[in-house]
C-alpha cells in the first residue's frame, strides 16, 4: 500500500490487483503545475494533442463526429495525498472527495476538452488543463444528455470567490 500524508493507505497496483495500462500520452504547453489553468473552462487558449498508441487507434473510429471528449488520465506527478485539502478556489480545508485536487488516494484525473480533429492517431484538442507527458487511461465522448444533469448542487463551490476561468494553479499540489 502507498501511504498518504494523513496515514491512510492508497493505491498500489502491485498489491491491489488493479492494473491500468496507458493507451496514450497527453501533450500540452504545461510542464509544471504552477501557473496552469485549474479546470478546462479556464483553459480556452490552451491547445494540445493526445497521442493514442498504435494498438488502441482502431478504438478512435467515429470519435471525430463529437465536438468534445472526456479524457481520463493518471496524475503521474503526485507522490502523496491528503484527505483534507485547501482547493484552488477556496481558503477553507475541504475533504479531497469534495474537490478536484490532483493529490488523491487513487490519482485519476478527468477533463472535458474540445476535439478539433483526429489525424493518424493524434487528437488535436483545446481547453486543456493537463500537464505535458500525462499518461492517458481512457477517452469517452462527451454527451450532454448523459454528462450534464439539469438540476445540480455544487456545494461549497457555489459560494467560492471568483470564477474558475480566472484561477490558475499554484504550488500547493506540486
Amino acid at each position: 500500500m502507498v501511504q498518504g500524508n494523513d496515514g491512510v493507505a492508497g493505491f498500489d497496483k502491485e498489491e491491489s490487483g488493479i492494473v491500468l495500462t496507458p493507451i496514450g500520452t497527453i501533450h500540452s504547453p504545461f510542464t509544471s503545475p504552477e501557473g496552469m489553468p485549474i479546470q478546462p473552462t479556464g483553459a480556452a487558449a490552451a491547445i494540445g494533442t493526445v497521442e493514442v498508441f498504435e494498438p488502441y487507434r482502431a478504438g478512435l473510429k467515429d470519435l471525430d463526429s463529437f465536438s468534445h471528449v472526456i479524457l481520463l488520465y493518471h496524475f503521474h506527478r503526485g507522490s502523496s495525498f491528503n484527505l483534507s485539502v485547501i482547493p484552488f478556489m477556496d481558503t477553507e480545508p475541504r475533504g479531497v472527495f469534495a474537490t478536484r485536487a490532483p493529490r488523491r488516494p487513487n490519482p485519476l484525473g478527468l477533463s472535458v476538452v474540445q476535439l478539433e480533429r483526429i489525424e493518424e492517431g493524434i487528437l488535436y484538442i483545446r481547453n486543456l488543463d493537463i500537464l505535458d507527458g500525462t499518461p492517458l487511461l481512457d477517452i469517452k465522448p462527451y454527451v450532454p444528455e448523459f454528462d450534464a444533469p439539469a438540476e445540480v448542487r455544487t456545494g461549497w463551490i457555489a459560494q467560492s470567490r471568483g470564477s474558475v476561468a480566472t484561477r490558475i494553479a499554484d504550488e500547493r499540489f506540486s
